[in-house]
């Protein structure tokens, strides 16, 4: 008697499927769990320290000289420096480790075309990061000024800019986040990822300052980690870039990072 087998159903890849599939296994993974909590704790911890630094200064009569002039905004988001730093491993370790373990042979066996694999890496954890830090920069906020009230730092939501700056932190935390995957992607290497994304973000700015004062004002406002701080910043300051333009120009760092991934996903072996 011969046996009769249904056929096996047909499985399309569609950049859906493949996003869901990255989406698993990023949720997956300790190192997100962790790596994200160090960076919301950061995110948090800093900026009510330094609100609570300020209300003991205020208090005492003896401001801290690194605080004059500083708002309640500022001193909120002061963990944003500490927390990018988190964000940004952790996009490099979504797309490099997979390279580390030797599995992204079967991601990209699965997905022929590799691109959508590069394109749904980014975009899941750019959400995540963004989606995660929106609510921790409003609540680091409201702790910050619920201290500060009263004092000559007190800002509300409703004043000028506020909100405006608090979702501009929350994007570019975002957008650490894919230029971390990108890096990730294009350099394969964790070590080789973590250290261009801090010499981006945070030494490149140094070194630039170190040129003469001519140069130093021309370049060091259009840098990844100049132009990203311009995001939210309450107020311009000279020789720096206004939000929007800040935006502009460091989505572009972004891109441009994202499209070297690309091509050298394209072009060259696993």
């Amino acid at each position: 008697m011969s046996v009769i087998t249904s056929p096996q159903p047909q499985y399309r890849v569609t950049g859906l499927r493949v996003l869901r599939s990255e989406w698993a296994k990023l949720w997956s993974l300790r190192s997100t769990w962790i790596t994200l909590g160090v960076g919301l704790l950061f995110l948090v911890a800093f900026g009510i320290i330094g609100a609570l630094r300020y209300k003991s200064g205020y208090a005492s009569a003896q401001p801290d000289p690194d605080f004059a002039g500083a708002t309640v905004l500022d001193l909120s988001l002061f963990g944003t420096t500490f927390a990018q730093l988190a964000i940004g491993v952790l996009g490099v370790l979504v797309t490099a480790g997979e390279y580390a373990t030797g599995m992204i042979r079967s991601t990209l066996a699965a997905v022929p075309k590799r691109l959508p694999v590069l394109w749904s890496k980014s975009a899941a954890f750019g959400v995540v990061a963004f989606v995660v830090t929106l609510p921790a920069v409003f609540v680091t906020f409201l702790i910050g000024s619920s201290i500060l009230s009263g004092t000559p730092a007190a800002l509300t939501l409703s004043d000028t800019g506020v909100v405006r700056s608090l979702l501009g932190a929350a994007v570019y935390l975002g957008l650490v986040g894919v230029m971390g995957a990108a890096l990730g992607a294009l350099l394969r290497s964790i070590a080789g990822g973590i250290s261009v994304l801090v010499a981006a973000l945070m030494l490149v700015p140094g070194l630039i300052s170190l040129l003469p004062a001519a140069w130093h004002n021309n370049i060091e406002p259009y840098l990844p980690g100049t132009a990203g701080s311009s995001m939210f910043a309450l107020e311009q300051a000279p020789h720096t870039l206004s939000p929007t333009n800040g935006f502009l120009v460091f989505a572009a760092w972004t891109v441009a990072f994202l499209a070297a991934a690309a091509w050298r996903l394209k072009r060259a072996d696993v």
